[in-house]
């Protein structure tokens, strides 16, 4: 064996490494070196001969970290690693049914649908059984497909409680069929149909139990219950399984992940050697010992406790914001001063709980001309539902603007199809004009999206851009697609919602700093902001992302943004068993991605959705001790500004109702109460400027905090 192989190694990571041939649970705190320590297992097997390379199995969640473990395989040993089986789930299966074809009933030159392909042989199955797309959108037919199959259950197996399941289940039996016939397969039944395989075949499933007596997973805690059972049938009675995974970094449950599944370990296998990696070799003192006292207020944890030989460091930096645009104006304000100190921008992370989050940040950062990039996702102004919201602005301040209207024809859809695009196309061109013009011509489904463009226009007239903006929102029927979407395509439709209503919000924002607050000059504003300031993948520049994306990474200083109570932790974690657990795991995960400096910041007053929120501090920062926190901004009082008056604290708003203004009004002070015509009784919380630019906050029993231009804020004192 190679002497050096296990030098370096504390006295849990050698426990762990040199293992006998038994099953066992690697809980691997945050910056514990579970890659080293499940690379290295791999090498003291073959070193010791106590299994060859292709007797190991090893299985990790994306192509990035096999990479990465074969290459530090390659380094520690002489060997070839290129016929070794460590991959991903969904790799390794597809690996298996290609060497076993027949027996899994496919042709020997399957392919495999990607999310694309998928969607369109499930919508030719829909127009083959005449099932209403509109009734049963095709999107969520997908979703319902998909997540049955990661559930392990096949058509015949959904339980159908009325005639609308019983639909969907007739059209995934059809879909089924047709792959079938087609010889392709979809991601989610690569694993599926492995698993079929190996279950309902003894001789092959002994054939790679007797093979891969060692298998060992990497992030343990993310597998759900189908790759869970795929694992137990390659294990069989005999082998052993070697997990290493982290209970209190089990973020995604929205994904099917199951934290259980480390308990059932313990159960199923018998497990008698529970090692704890707990030593960090990442972060400072201080910043353990707060993610230390977080964590432990979850319930049904397994049990770990990081330390660090460095010292304490420094204190965790918490800074309360008046405003959201001032705890935006603050970080920028700090990274400019660690960048004088001599940190690179790119050792510099801005976490948020949610995408719509960004916009205020990314603002911020153009006008201070900080270069950045968005990790694991897209700028605010390049998001899908943001560029169809702006291209409904766009073709209603010029039909000519042809690329605005191609994105937008079908989307929502409305059944125009791509033969009907390319009819429009050839029109256009025969009578020399834009395809708004030649549309306005056409009939069918065409010409009711010019007149659904025409009202867009006509009922905008004159309104302020806010307005405008909900308007279209509302109107145009992105909103009402989004909310519609079900299954597991629900989370992503809740962030794009979110980032529409921030749109609303950086319309309301724009009004309030520009003199010149055209719809004209707000798309200007939009088209600056998605193309300054971008910076390349070779350029020093800060790492923008949500808390999930930040899972893995790590930075000398880290800002965890927003954290007020329903943002982080979110305000749908309240309505699922163990939400909050998870929004604490969630909040550990960022707490350890900092090395040496941690920023917490949050606001007092948040405008959301085009409307002015008031929020308490995040229930976590009660949770850090006090010794550990160094206030960069006076604690305030209560959190409710209004309790005085016997209002309570504005709910979460949706997208705000248009507001009719029409006549003028002034001298209004703080704590007055006021009757609106709209949203009935309220009290004034403050007031901005005066005249035709004033504007007046008023808290609504009824209907939440809103701003009301002076000039036509229909208020009567009470």
């Amino acid at each position: 064996m190679n002497t050096n192989l296990l030098s370096g190694l504390n006295p849990p990571q050698l426990q762990a490494v040199t293992l006998p041939h038994q099953s066992a649970l690697i809980l691997a705190g945050a910056g514990s070196g579970k890659t080293r320590v499940l690379t290295t297992r791999i090498a003291y097997l073959i070193s010791t001969g106590a299994a060859s390379p292709h007797g190991i199995l090893a299985v990790t969640f994306t192509n990035k970290a096999a990479k990465e473990m074969i290459t530090r395989l390659s380094a520690m040993l002489p060997i070839n690693t290129r016929g070794m089986w460590i991959g991903t789930f969904h790799g390794l299966c597809n690996r298996l049914l290609r060497a076993h074809y027949r027996e899994a009933a496919l042709p020997q030159t399957f392919q495999i649908l990607d999310s694309g392909d998928q969607l369109s042989a499930i919508k030719r199955v829909m127009k083959a059984l005449n099932v209403d797309d509109e009734k049963f959108p095709p999107r969520e037919m997908q979703n319902f497909i998909s997540s049955s199959k990661e559930q392990g259950l096949r058509a015949h197996e959904v339980e159908a409680y009325d005639p609308y399941t019983k639909r969907r289940v007739e059209v995934y039996a059809e879909y089924d069929a047709q792959c079938q016939r087609e010889g392709v397969v979809d991601f989610s039944e690569l694993l599926l149909r492995c698993y079929e395989l190996l279950s309902r075949n003894a001789g092959i499933r002994c054939h790679y139990q007797e093979r891969f007596k060692h298998i060992l997973v990497d992030e343990f805690q993310d597998t759900n219950p189908l790759q869970y059972q795929w694992l137990k049938l390659l294990a069989g009675p005999h082998n052993s399984l070697f997990a290493v995974g982290d209970d209190d970094q089990s973020i995604y449950a929205f994904r099917g992940a199951n934290v259980g599944n480390m308990k059932d370990l313990l159960r199923d296998f018998k497990v008698e050697s529970v090692i704890k990696l707990e030593q960090n070799y990442r972060s400072h003192g201080n910043i353990l010992d707060a993610a230390n006292a977080l964590i432990s207020n979850n319930r049904n944890r397994l049990g770990k406790n990081l330390w660090t030989s460095e010292h304490g460091g420094e204190k965790l930096r918490v800074m309360e914001a008046p405003t959201d645009v001032e705890e935006a104006d603050f970080i920028v304000g700090e990274i400019r001063q660690l960048k004088s100190e001599g940190m690179k921008l790119a050792e510099i992370a801005l976490l948020y709980r949610s995408n719509a989050q960004s916009r205020v940040l990314e603002h911020a950062l153009v006008s201070a001309g900080l270069s950045y990039r968005v990790y694991g996702g897209l700028r605010f102004y390049e998001r899908q539902e943001i560029k169809h919201a702006l291209a409904y602005l766009r073709l209603m301040e010029n039909t000519g603007d042809d690329n605005a209207l191609l994105r937008i024809i079908n989307f929502p859809t409305r059944g125009i199809g791509a033969r009907s695009i390319e009819q429009l196309q050839e029109a256009a061109k025969q009578y020399n004009t834009n395809l708004f013009d030649a549309a306005a011509r056409a009939g069918g489904k065409v010409s009711g999206f010019v007149g659904l463009m025409e009202m867009l226009r006509s009922g905008t007239q004159n309104l302020p851009l806010p307005e405008i903006m909900d308007h279209v929102l509302v109107h145009s029927g992105l909103i009402a697609h989004y909310q519609n979407e079900t299954g597991a395509k629900k989370r992503e439709a809740e962030e794009r919602l979110e980032n529409l209503k921030e749109l609303l919000t950086a319309a309301t924002l724009f009004v309030h700093e520009n003199e010149d607050d055209s719809l004209t000059s707000f798309l200007t504003h939009a088209s600056l902001e998605a193309g300054e300031h971008q910076a390349g993948d070779q350029d020093d520049a800060l790492h923008l992302m949500t808390v999930h994306a930040a899972k893995g990474l790590e930075f000398n200083a880290v800002f965890i943004t927003g954290l007020e109570e329903g943002l982080f932790p979110h305000q749908n974690s309240q309505r699922v068993d163990g939400g909050l657990d998870e929004e604490r795991r969630l909040m550990y995960v960022a707490i350890t991605r900092a090395r040496r400096r941690l920023y917490l910041s949050f606001a007092q007053r948040r405008m959301l959705n085009g409307q002015v929120s008031y929020g308490a501090p995040s229930s976590f920062l009660k949770e850090l001790p006090d010794e550990l926190l160094q206030w960069l901004s006076p604690r305030q009082g209560p959190r409710n500004p209004f309790a005085a008056f016997g209002y309570s604290a504005p709910a979460a708003p949706s997208i705000a109702a248009p507001v009719r203004r029409s006549e003028s009004g002034a001298g209004w002070r703080a704590g007055q109460r006021v009757m609106h015509q709209k949203f009935g009784e309220g009290v004034v919380t403050g007031t901005e400027g005066s005249g035709n630019d004033g504007r007046v906050q008023v808290n609504f029993k009824h209907a939440g905090s809103k701003w009301l231009a002076l000039e036509y804020a229909k208020l009567e004192a009470l």
